[in-house]
């Protein structure tokens, strides 16, 4: 490789650290897993042994953040299982800036197996809270519950932000507490404070934006994308503070376009 050719990712974390006011990737695959509602079950083939089988596949999780699936038995992902419970879920952010590898994305890794009788009832009823539409099939006989006992993670954060994460340390994370009003917050900053957003990124970046628009936000900060005379990026700007709610996500972006402003 030409030494002057750019690199896909930071190496610094590619090995899954990431700055101190960004969420830990354990936390950040869980938010993704909370938000999402559909991802793509790869299986061990039984007609092609050795190939993979590729599904779509709704999903509910049970308090571990473990996939729930509601599958039949005439499914070929099912009779796949029945052979080899090994698996994974591949599940994606709805695509941002018009690129899809600048979304987010987490590969599940684990053996999917029926649910127990022990917790088949909570399985049943947080699938139904997620699919509502699936009551018109889950009383079906040739219906089942399974559920994936998750050993490792792999997320990916857009470019550069990309690591491993245990299954221990998954099961034991939390999904972001803005992970369910996200999308509002998004959407009025973006409609109605445009220019507060495009003050804070000059003020936090030195840059100077034409446009700068949020994407994301989570307890510990936000993302913009950012447009000048030079191209687009994107830039993470964080909270002063941690938020655990709107209104305290509300109070922060105040103070900051404040104290901006002050400067």
């Amino acid at each position: 490789m030409s030494p002057n050719r750019a690199k896909h990712a930071d190496p610094t974390r590619a090995s899954g650290q990431v700055p101190p006011e960004t969420p830990a990737l354990a936390d950040r695959a869980r938010t993704l897993l909370h938000v999402a509602r559909n991802g793509s079950l790869s299986t061990h083939s039984r007609k092609q042994p050795g190939f993979p089988f590729g599904s779509l596949m709704p999903y509910a999780m049970d308090i571990h953040g473990h996939p729930i699936f509601l599958i039949s038995t005439m499914a070929m992902h099912t009779k796949n299982l029945q052979t080899d419970s090994r698996a994974s879920l591949l599940v994606t952010q709805p695509e941002v800036s018009g690129d899809p590898l600048a979304a987010s994305r987490v590969t599940l890794i684990g053996h999917a197996k029926p649910v127990s009788e022990v917790e088949l009832n909570s399985a049943r009823d947080r699938y139904i809270e997620r699919h509502p539409n699936s009551l018109q099939w889950v009383e079906f006989e040739d219906f089942s519950f399974y559920v994936m006992d998750v050993i490792d993670v792999y997320y990916i954060g857009g470019f550069g932000v990309m690591g491993w994460v245990a299954g221990a340390d998954y099961q034991s994370a939390q999904p972001d507490p803005l992970a369910d009003s996200a999308p509002e917050i998004i959407a009025h900053m973006n409609k109605d404070h445009s220019d507060a957003l495009m003050l804070l990124t000059h003020t936090a970046t030195g840059m100077i934006p034409e446009e700068a628009t949020m994407i994301s936000v989570d307890r510990l900060g936000f993302q913009v994308r950012v447009r000048t005379v030079k191209g687009s990026t994107v830039e993470r700007l964080a909270f002063p503070r941690e938020v655990r709610s709107p209104g305290e996500a509300r109070t922060v972006l105040i103070e900051m376009v404040a104290l901006a402003r002050q400067r």
